[in-house]
């Protein structure tokens, strides 16, 4: 190759890489950018952020007080009316201290093409608002002007703050596909800071030291490209414990010449922190405020099991939770029992306090619901809820009394998620598992019989223990026979019901038991003189919920269960059967999961058994192949149809 042909190649070559650069400033939006329809590798996403910039830095003033200053810089498409929310922001900050945080929105405009033209359209006053939320708490909101599909939207907010121990928690993932996201971090090497970086997207790392200024600095630079979408894969509680996240704690400070501050803390150092709150500890020691009714309650019960059952019934009953969580008391228990109402640390402290009255061994539970999710490293901010344990033998009978659904050992389910501590006079504490629950059976008997016209008619007697009942008294103690049968009816399609009747749903100490009578339309097929029926009638599944070739997060049944049916089915007079579906015993590795599939004719009736266990609620993506693939073999057995023919 000559030498002008290899410059041209370099010229060329050079050129490529200038253009196909992405520039990532504010202002620098295209015509191409602003045409193109949909995002190029997620053709539903209603919005996408083009790129997310971020830099915090610090700051010492001459009194030496250190400020933490974070930029972050937005660059959004929008490509559907349904991502127009995308071109809203709102932003809380801290203004209840003795020096307050700060939070300025800038370089906030809206992009459209209009007759071939880029129009810039920048936001204005009337576009910026503030919002008190408490005397503590502000927010800041912005509404981006004049939005349309295809729109492109930037702008750039400053939190400055005087708080070094933790820094505002870092997303590299959101619910719209991110193409790029960058954030520089600047620490002063006097700081060590203990960093947790969660989620299932591999993002970029690397470190230098910057020196020169008033004093030099730790630079970590976080790059990743490409981001899809965060989507719920159903089957999981909160999808933010799998999200690509930076969490910052501050754990050390040392400057040159003096002995090292640490601020680093175990899960000791934040249960002590807990008890010693005057919003809780103390409210454990009160107790005159229930004496006189206590002693009533008790009277005439010599075990500790009567005392603790009737102690729980009698808070659950007294009181109403007021929906608001945390460990620490709002008002504190004396108000709270006065009011009727507290929030879950006032319910459950009181509770607590009383079963101490009682001569039992009760201490508090610090937990994390499922929605706060899973704690990376000890903070004082991971535990937000708190429930009642009683210490017997070598076990923890665990009491929650916010939920009147709620049972001895049976959780509300926003309080199972993994461990939680148990605190003890004065502080000392230990690891309590949450996940050991009971199995939950869903046992259902049809006795049914199939019409000439082609539809079967039948009784059913269904029975739900522990979380299966508990469930189903939340989602319709509280609304009409009506009503619910109407939403049954609704969830199996040509079902209708008769005869219907409910026992135990008002007793929670018994499983709920419902017994109707039944006529279903859509469970056979009559063609010619065949009949094609299916087995598990409108129960069961007709497809695989597990439909993802690869799966990121791992699944969550939520809680163990037992699903038994037994379904006797009368074959109409002049048919016999001409083919029945074979049997099945099937198991998933460790024995997360049991299928049994029993089919036979006793007396010219269809007789069918069959059981699906889930021993193992919690999934891990690494079984989750095996786990689709034994749903897929009980979906073959649900709806491999029964054929009777006519005899001859």
């Amino acid at each position: 190759m000559s030498l002008k042909k290899i410059g041209i190649v370099v010229l060329c070559i050079v050129f490529t890489k200038i253009v196909c650069a992405q520039k990532y400033d504010l202002g620098e939006v295209t015509i191409d950018e602003l045409k193109e329809t949909h995002h190029p590798t997620d053709s539903s996403a209603a919005a996408a952020v083009l790129f997310k910039l971020g830099e915090t830095r610090y700051n010492l003033d001459n009194d030496g007080n250190w400020t933490v200053s974070t930029e972050v810089k937005y660059k959004i498409k929008i490509y559907k009316k349904e991502g127009f929310d995308y071109a809203n922001k709102s932003i809380s900050y801290y203004t209840g201290g003795f020096r307050n945080e700060t939070l300025n929105f800038k370089n906030a405009a809206t992009y459209n093409l209009v007759n071939g033209e880029i129009e810039k359209t920048k936001l204005k006053s009337d576009g910026e608002f503030k919002e008190e939320i408490n005397e503590d708490v502000k927010v800041k909101k912005i509404t981006m002007p004049q939005v349309k599909e295809g729109s492109i939207i930037e702008y750039s907010y400053t939190l400055k703050s005087p708080y070094i121990t933790t820094l505002e928690d870092w997303y590299f993932q959101g619910k719209i596909p991110m193409n790029y996201v960058e954030y520089n971090v600047y620490t002063p090497t006097y700081f060590k800071y203990r960093t947790v970086l969660i989620g299932y997207e591999k993002v970029e790392q690397s470190d230098d030291v910057i020196t020169g200024g008033n004093f030099s600095q730790n630079k970590t630079a976080y790059k990743i490209k490409n981001v899809p979408a965060l989507k719920e894969e159903g089957f999981i509680t909160n999808i933010d414990n799998y999200t690509s996240i930076l969490k910052y704690e501050l754990a050390s400070i040392y400057y040159p010449n003096s002995t090292v501050k640490n601020f680093a803390i175990t899960w000791d150092d934040v249960v002590k922190s807990i008890y010693k709150h005057e919003g809780f500890g103390n409210e454990l020691e009160a107790k005159s405020y229930f004496e006189d009714d206590l002693k009533t309650i008790l009277e005439g019960l010599t075990t500790p099991n009567q005392k603790m059952q009737a102690i729980y019934n009698f808070v659950k009953n007294k009181m109403t939770w007021n929906e608001h969580f945390g460990v620490i008391t709002d008002k504190g228990v004396r108000k709270a029992y006065k009011e009727k109402t507290g929030n879950v640390a006032e319910i459950n402290l009181m509770l607590t306090a009383m079963l101490r009255y009682a001569g039992l061994e009760a201490n508090p539970i610090l937990l994390s619901t499922r929605k706060n999710g899973i704690a990376m490293f000890p903070n004082r901010t991971a535990y937000n809820y708190v429930v009642s344990g009683v210490e017997v033998q070598n076990d923890v009978i665990l009491l929650d009394a916010t939920d009147k659904n709620a049972t001895v050992n049976l959780l509300p389910l926003r309080a199972v998620n993994w461990t939680g501590r148990i605190i003890r006079p004065h502080g000392s504490s230990n690891e309590i598992d949450l996940l050991n629950v009971p199995i939950s059976k869903d046992n259902v008997t049809i006795l049914g019989e199939i019409q000439p016209e082609g539809k079967v008619s039948g009784k059913l007697r269904r029975v739900l223990t522990d979380y299966n009942s508990f469930v189903h008294r939340d989602n319709f103690a509280t609304i009409t026979e009506e009503s619910y049968l109407e939403r049954l009816e609704n969830k199996y399609k040509g079902l209708s019901i008769e005869e219907y009747k409910s026992d135990n749903l008002k007793d929670i100490t018994k499983p709920v038991v419902e017994t109707y009578s039944f006529t279903h339309e859509n469970d056979v097929e009559v063609i010619g003189d065949k009949i094609y029926v299916k087995p598990m009638l409108f129960f069961g599944f007709d497809e695989n919920p597990f439909k993802l070739e690869e799966r990121k997060y791992p699944v969550d049944f939520t809680f163990p269960f037992k699903d038994t049916y037994n379904i006797s089915i009368k074959i109409p007079e002049g048919y016999e059967v001409e083919y029945l579906p074979t049997g099945v015993n099937a198991s998933m590795e460790n024995n997360y999961a049991t299928f049994k599939y029993l089919v036979s004719i006793t007396n010219n009736n269809i007789q069918l058994a069959i059981n699906m266990d889930i021993n193992k609620f919690y999934i891990s993506t690494e079984s989750y192949a095996a786990l689709k693939d034994f749903f897929k073999l009980i979906v073959e057995k649900q709806t491999d149809k029964i054929i009777l023919k006519k005899k001859t």
